[in-house]
């Protein structure tokens, strides 16, 4: 466009220079001059028309090509835009979604805190925790819940062994002065929270040490379940939550006093596993024992069926003899009968064997 304007400015100049120049010069008097001088700005005017036509076609056509390539890039940067909001929508709809379910975890993780809070609620959910782990290693008849004893005492789980024997189980959850132990910051009141948390647990021990009674048929010991892993980490490295006071006298008085062993869900489900086997090994020894008795019974109906079998060769053996004999004395009356009648022989006896031991 700007370069059109520039060639009809200059045009223009053009036209004005060359009437300056003729206004400056004599008339002609020359009439071919004068023709040739119209016939030469004909010219220069046709000229400068195809010029401004061809300079026009191009600069159109050129804004015709930045048109479209205008167009196609607004119309990838709008497909470009729409993919980027499409985009950061769906993000934010799952950022919602996010958001959505940690507030839902929050909520459970309330509700959680407010059960652990009341120790009734806790006690039912040791006791959830201790069905899950007999549910996922132990077969349904191998454990029994609630169990209860001659007086009424009941305990949280019992383990089934072989020939009427019982393994106690029962779920201690001591938490109140562990969790105030471990928010503590003072010295002196974690020391006391400490010995305070000790006690808890040396008064569960032995609350769990009378659910053993072999004269109603337990084992002389029990499992202590402690659902927190966190509390018996502590009991593991001989201390309680954040103080130094050494944890080994309640581990050993348990064991050693008290014949009770400390578990958690994870050590519990180990012991099960080995409990498991040695219920199999038991089943597996009772399955040989039962088939080395049918082999002794067997060996028994053998043995008594090679005596009936010999008795029967025996009297085989006697047959045969009487058989053979009859024989003999049959070919003694055929003689006679071929002296009396002089003929030839017509018996040939068939004597047998008899059978032998051995066969």
């Amino acid at each position: 466009m700007y370069m059109l304007i520039a060639v009809i400015v200059l045009g223009v100049a053009v036209l004005v220079l060359v009437v300056l120049l003729l206004r400056g010069q004599k008339p002609a008097t020359d009439p071919q001059s004068a023709l040739l001088l119209k016939q030469d700005l004909k010219s220069l005017s046709d000229d400068i028309t195809k010029l401004k036509d061809g300079l026009q076609h191009q600069i159109t056509d050129r804004l015709d090509k930045n048109q479209e390539l205008m167009r196609e890039s607004i119309q990838k940067q709008f497909s470009a835009s729409s993919k980027l909001i499409a985009d950061v929508t769906e993000r934010l709809t799952k950022l919602d979604d996010t958001n959505k379910r940690v507030v839902d975890v929050a909520g459970e993780l309330r509700t959680l805190q407010n059960v652990l809070q009341n120790p009734k609620q806790r006690g039912v959910l040791g006791e959830y925790y201790l069905n899950q782990v007999l549910e996922n290693v132990l077969p349904p008849d191998r454990f029994k819940l609630q169990h209860k004893f001659k007086d009424g005492e009941i305990v949280d789980a019992v383990v089934v062994l072989e020939k009427g024997k019982i393994l106690p189980v029962d779920s201690k959850f001591s938490l109140e002065n562990y969790n105030r132990l471990v928010e503590s910051t003072n010295k002196t009141e974690q020391e006391s929270l400490a010995k305070a948390f000790k006690a808890d647990l040396k008064g569960r021990i032995d609350e769990t040490s009378k659910y053993i009674r072999p004269a109603e048929g337990t084992m002389d010991y029990a499992f202590m379940f402690i659902p927190s892993e966190a509390i018996y980490y502590d009991l593991l490295v001989n201390k309680v939550g954040v103080t130094n006071t050494s944890a080994r006298d309640l581990i050993e008085y348990a064991f050693r006093e008290k014949s009770v062993i400390i578990v958690s869900p994870t050590t519990f489900m180990a012991y099960l596993q080995t409990v498991l086997q040695g219920l199999r090994s038991l089943q597996i020894e009772e399955q040989a024992k039962e088939i080395q008795q049918r082999v002794g019974e067997l060996g028994r109906h053998i043995a008594t069926y090679e005596t009936f079998m010999q008795k029967l060769g025996g009297s085989l053996g006697t047959t045969v003899n009487h058989y053979n004999a009859a024989h003999k004395e049959l070919k003694k009356i055929d003689k006679d009968v071929v002296r009396i009648a002089d003929a030839s022989p017509s018996v040939e006896p068939l004597l047998l064997e008899r059978p032998t031991q051995d066969e």
